[in-house]
């Protein structure tokens, strides 16, 4: 185990010290807000305001703010009057992050598949997770191999009806990539987390955009979202860090797709732990989530797999960072009644999150060990986020302050 623990914190470190630290400033943030939703005009001003961010640096579209729009809207009342400001403002003014405010749309919608094929691709991506849910790891190896080739099998006939079809994306993460023409079925790769590990890329990190989401249920939700993680920076994040594993740590073997993020979640604990930010570090390695009725004042947070139903077990402190490992957590941030993970834990107190709007597939959420280990280096929250981000084109949010750095000590090393 000492092994282990040697090897996760040498890793960590190698990253921290090979990521360039881009120390993305305030000129270099341009703001969406939409003038069909008046208080994401006021709060626009008042983020930008607060963060010192150009008053020119605002990009207003109009249009419905529903939370769905069409694939034509996007590109039409969205994309096009973004592209037209980020024209005019080059080279001279250099924008490397978007944020998109409240009002303005969160996901993009798809041609619908027929009846038939929607059917076909939700009862396997449930027969999917009825056998990850079943996984005993004490079980025979053989027979954990079957089982695992058997969600080999089915990720297959899902890829099949989905792959050509599915154009659905959060405009977030479409906007990466607005400055250049890209294809739309299924996710492209991130340089900005390929880089690290040796994979042909397409497009450059010059070529993509950060993009981050202030946006929530309410005007008054999201004004404070702001003020909260500025009061964190400023006091510094105080709390415990609590992770969320189903099973025990697996150590150094080999494992699939879903153990290896619950190997992630234990390796996020070991580096806040040695990081010493937390005064504690609680890690559940059973199948049963945390559950109400202990109090837990978490600070940062990362577990699963509880599918759009938040369970209310955390007083989330003043600057709260922490994501839920799930396949629709920000299918909504305002549906009244809605229990996904991100609207709800926004509503309970945290300052930021990380989820998507449909369907991803566990490889497209960012590995918490990486995510934690950025945040704690002293590197901002839409970086940290981005340097640990596998997809773009593609499902994942982030809800927060770009400029959030709760461990602000370490800002610029």
């Amino acid at each position: 185990m000492a092994t282990l623990l040697s090897c996760i914190m040498l890793l960590g470190a190698i990253v921290l010290t090979a990521m360039p630290g881009y120390g993305l400033t305030a000129d270099e943030i341009a703001v969406i807000a939409n003038k069909q939703e008046p208080e994401s005009i006021s709060l626009a001003r008042f983020y930008m305001d607060q963060r010192r961010i150009p008053s020119a640096n605002l990009i207003t579209i109009n249009m419905n703010p529903a939370e769905d729009c069409q694939r034509s809207d996007y590109d039409n009342l969205i994309a096009a009057p973004v592209l037209s400001f980020l024209n005019q403002h080059s080279p001279q003014n250099t924008i490397r992050c978007l944020v998109t405010m409240y009002g303005v749309p969160l996901k993009i919608s798809t041609p619908a598949l027929s009846d038939q094929g929607s059917e076909t691709i939700a009862q396997l991506s449930k027969n999917i997770e009825e056998i990850t849910l079943s996984l005993d790891h004490g079980k025979d190896e053989s027979m954990l191999d079957s089982l695992s080739g058997k969600i080999s099998d089915i990720k297959n006939q899902i890829s099949y009806y989905t792959k050509v079809n599915d154009m659905r994306a959060a405009v977030d993460s479409e906007l990466t990539l607005v400055l250049q023409t890209h294809p739309l079925a299924h996710w492209l790769p991130n340089p900005y987390y390929r880089d690290l590990h040796d994979e042909f890329l397409p497009f450059a990190k010059e070529d993509v955009l950060m993009v981050s989401r202030l946006d929530g249920s309410s005007p008054e939700l999201v004004r404070k979202m702001i003020t909260d993680a500025l009061s964190a920076e400023k006091e510094g994040l105080r709390g415990d860090a609590f992770f969320d594993a189903r099973w025990p740590d697996p150590g150094l073997k080999q494992v699939n797709s879903y153990a290896w993020y619950d190997r992630a979640i234990h390796r996020a604990a070991e580096v806040v732990r040695k990081s010493g930010r937390m005064s504690n570090v609680v890690v559940d390695e059973q199948s049963a989530l945390f559950q109400p009725g202990v109090t837990r004042d978490a600070a940062l947070y990362c577990g699963w797999y509880s599918l759009a139903k938040y369970i209310d077990a955390f007083s989330w402190q003043k600057g709260a960072v922490g994501y839920h490992i799930a396949s629709s957590e920000c299918s909504t941030l305002k549906k009244e009644g809605s229990q996904v993970w991100c609207k709800r834990m926004l509503e309970k107190g945290a300052a930021a999150t990380i989820g998507p709007v449909g369907e991803p597939y566990v490889n497209a959420f960012p590995p918490p060990d990486l995510f934690f280990a950025f945040l704690l280096g002293g590197k901002n929250l839409v970086e940290s986020y981005f340097f640990s981000l596998p997809h773009l084109s593609w499902k994942m949010v982030l809800i927060g302050d770009p400029l959030y750095t709760p461990f602000a000590d370490h800002r610029g090393k």
